[in-house]
């Protein structure tokens, strides 16, 4: 049951959410943030992320049945369990609000130990994971990930462990939010045939090809790139450059891409992996 319900939320992105999670967490303790806090921070947001996927493939999922095309379409993966039968559309919304629920326990304990502005940032939160798969069709979903994995997560887990929220982790967040929407993207890079078939418009599909959207993600990159550079200038601490280490896997990805797109789960790892060194690195520089 735990098994499937992983498979089902795409456990195999929660790596992302905790190493997202690791850089503030590791920020927050150099700056005397409690601990304990972040990491109920964590279960929240984990959940919340997990969440987010059920409901996204659930409203997706909606629409997609509708189309005779989409059952045949060069997709492959999208909502993959429900349409051979290994589960159905009303467990996944069951698991959705059972995850979201433990989300909001999360919160309510941050309330009483951090403070009233948790609920702020849970409200962006649970907008954010209930309105993701529409901001997706409409070419919004690198904004909400950008939102939600980059000011709301960083400000967010540092006010819960320091009870103040500060300009440079807001600096902070933009620079390191990148690689994790270059996740989100190439996910999007990868699902441009059945997004088509399902009429999500997103960013990927408004720039018009593939080989634009291609360039579109080295863009991400470079930005990132380019403002943990200020970032790293700016607390004064050249460690930060470290993670200038896995600009050539940046590059080894868009020649995979450039090359073949076809294989889903090698070009997923290849950009999850690259997102993982580039937090791990930024982590121990932080330390």
């Amino acid at each position: 049951m735990i098994k499937l319900w992983f498979e089902c939320a795409r456990g195999y992105s929660l790596p992302i959410t905790i190493l997202s999670w690791l850089v503030i967490f590791c920020w927050g303790l150099k700056h005397g943030g409690n601990a304990v806090n972040g990491v109920i921070a964590l279960v929240g947001i984990a959940c919340a992320h997990l969440a987010t996927n059920l409901f996204d493939d659930y409203f997706d999922y909606k629409v997609l049945c509708k189309d005779e095309n989409f059952l045949n379409s060069a997709q492959k993966c999208k909502c993959r369990l429900i349409t051979d039968g290994t589960t159905t559309h009303k467990a996944y919304l069951l698991e959705a609000l059972v995850l979201s629920g433990i989300a909001c326990l999360s919160g309510a304990a941050l309330f009483v130990l951090a403070g009233p502005a948790v609920v702020w940032l849970a409200l962006i939160g649970a907008l954010i994971v209930l309105g993701y798969s529409k901001f997706s069709r409409i070419g919004c979903g690198e904004i909400a990930v950008a939102i939600a994995y980059g000011p709301l997560m960083y400000e967010g887990v540092y006010y819960c462990m320091t009870k103040t929220f500060s300009f440079d982790v807001l600096l902070l967040s933009l620079a390191a939010v990148c690689p994790a929407i270059g996740v989100v993207y190439t996910h999007m890079l990868l699902d441009y045939d059945g997004d088509e078939v399902s009429h999500k418009t997103t960013l990927c599909r408004i720039i018009g090809s593939k080989e634009g959207a291609l360039k579109g993600l080295a863009a991400i990159y470079a930005v990132g790139y380019l403002l943990l550079g200020v970032f790293a200038v700016k607390v004064n601490n050249y460690l930060l450059f470290a993670p200038y280490l896995t600009i050539p896997l940046v590059v080894s990805l868009y020649k995979g891409l450039k090359r073949d797109s076809a294989d889903f789960y090698a070009r997923f790892c290849q950009v999850r992996n690259l997102f993982t060194y580039f937090c791990l690195i930024l982590s121990l520089a932080m330390i």
